[in-house]
């Protein structure tokens, strides 16, 4: 048997964000019809083209490696999306809506943080330039859509659920 190297864990790691993103790719648009804030609705329909183009990064990637682009089933993704979804129907007309989706989205990106930072670091490690660039691009978008749903809580998602109570 064959003993598995970095490589290896960076293509199973690279098949497992490739699922995650065409999933939420697929959640996104049910999540901005959700949401009651339309700033918040913006910042979905904003995130789903920032993942279409996150996409077809992951695609280059696996380009130069060699490897065909192919996912494999999440069950992360898929628990936080389920949980997600859980959230949208347990909260509908709830003015926590829109912080139960922003926590949501938050769950999500903690997670494409957690596997890009570790991808990006294992590419560099690897000598993969083109790679790390694509992957450390996907990081800084995944960083910055985690602080622009952060000051929408916090400029009004939060406080709106709570003086509603």
């Amino acid at each position: 048997m064959k003993t598995k190297t970095l490589e290896d864990l960076f293509h199973e790691t690279l098949k497992d964000i490739y699922y995650a993103e065409r999933k939420i790719l697929t959640a996104l648009p049910k999540m901005a019809r959700g949401a009651q804030s339309s700033e918040l609705q913006a910042a979905f329909e904003k995130r789903a083209e920032e993942t279409q183009m996150q996409v077809e990064r992951l695609q280059q990637v696996f380009e130069l490696i060699g490897k065909a682009a192919r996912g494999k089933t999440c069950p992360a993704i898929d628990g936080i999306l389920e949980e997600g979804e859980e959230a949208l129907q347990a909260f509908a007309n709830s003015p926590a809506l829109d912080a139960s989706l922003v926590a949501a989205a938050q769950a999500v990106e903690h997670y494409e943080i957690a596997r890009y930072g570790t991808l990006l670091r294992w590419a560099q490690v690897m000598g993969l330039k083109d790679a790390a660039k694509l992957l450390e691009q996907t990081l800084q978008e995944e960083s910055m859509t985690d602080e622009a749903l952060t000051q929408i809580a916090d400029g009004s998602v939060n406080q709106a659920a709570l003086e509603a109570a």
